[in-house]
């Protein structure tokens, strides 16, 4: 089976609907090989705030969903601090299908994937995005050092971006939570939300 679909449309005039068809079909990688389903994203296709990670683990390959693990529980707790509800947001990863024991996506992995990941900004054209972790600050701005660089905003065609920590690396050091509040609630003041305790 071929995994170089080079026959594929090009997604960056695709509507919704035919982005998902092409996605769902999509072999353009050796991922494809292995995935129990395409993650393509969740939530509001016209939401003001969009969420992007790196990409599905176990429980969002058997879902078809992103974030419904442990790291999608705390995202979701995240997004709801932030006084948004996880239905008014968009949620996709710089990959749609799962990597073999969830390690970060291959460069080629990546480049096979982000035309659809850019249509899905495109088409939502979010007032800001929230960029989780490494992998999305690397594939999407060709910049490294989340530690370096959360907290500030960058531009992405015109969208204000706000780097923070991966919900997974929080799991891991629960003391970086208070600075992703405080990242958070940068994002917040985009939207005139203010945090009352």
């Amino acid at each position: 089976p071929t995994t170089n679909n080079s026959s594929s449309p090009d997604p960056s005039n695709l509507s919704w609907h035919d982005l998902w068809e092409v996605a769902m079909g999509c072999r353009k990688c050796p991922l494809c090989e292995n995935r129990n389903n395409v993650v393509f994203g969740d939530g509001n296709r016209n939401a003001d705030l969009m969420f992007i990670g790196e990409g599905p683990g176990r429980d969002e390959d058997m879902q078809g969903l992103p974030f419904v693990g442990k790291a999608g529980q705390l995202l979701t707790k995240m997004i709801t601090a932030m006084q948004f509800t996880r239905e008014e947001v968009y949620i996709a990863n710089i990959i749609k299908c799962r990597p073999p024991n969830n390690r970060n996506p291959l460069p080629e992995e990546a480049a096979a994937c982000l035309p659809y990941l850019k249509r899905q900004i495109q088409l939502v054209n979010p007032k800001a995005i929230v960029i989780l972790g490494a992998v999305p600050l690397q594939f999407l701005f060709n910049r490294r050092g989340v530690t370096r660089l959360r907290g500030t905003w960058l531009d992405y065609e015109g969208i204000p971006a706000m780097v923070t920590f991966h919900p997974a690396f929080l799991l891991r050091y629960p003391q970086d939570k208070r600075k992703a509040w405080s990242d958070l609630q940068q994002v917040m003041k985009k939207f005139d939300k203010v945090y009352k305790p």
